[in-house]
């Protein structure tokens, strides 16, 4: 995402409690779909949406997983760091931050793929 996503879609996203506890679930390190399906009392399908949505609006990033077996699957890490509304001279200004990646945790990943 190059751009930062229109404030009330961002406004809209958060006011969903899933949303919000798949973001605080995956602030704490990459999660697995059933592991938040889990953690926070959802559906895997609700998971699926929510984390969709969180990453249209840049908020989630999905990674791939490789097991030993060949096989592999999807685990969710939040990119949201901080977000700020401020009311200046009649209109609304947001801020994203977002968090990022250092090498070694794009190293680890790697590894993890191999």
């Amino acid at each position: 995402m190059t751009e930062d996503p229109a404030l009330p879609d961002v406004v809209a996203l958060l006011d969903d409690e899933y949303a919000r506890a798949i973001l605080e679930a995956t602030s704490e390190g990459p999660k697995s779909a059933k592991d938040l399906s889990e953690e926070c009392d959802a559906s895997l399908p609700t998971v699926y949406r929510r984390a969709e949505s969180l990453q249209e609006c840049g908020l989630l990033r999905e990674e791939t997983r490789l097991q030993d077996d060949g096989n592999h699957y999807s685990v969710y890490r939040a990119t949201l760091e901080r977000f700020s509304v401020e009311l200046t001279e009649g209109s609304f200004d947001m801020e994203l931050q977002r968090t990022e990646r250092d090498v070694a945790d794009t190293f680890t990943d790697m590894w993890h793929r191999l």
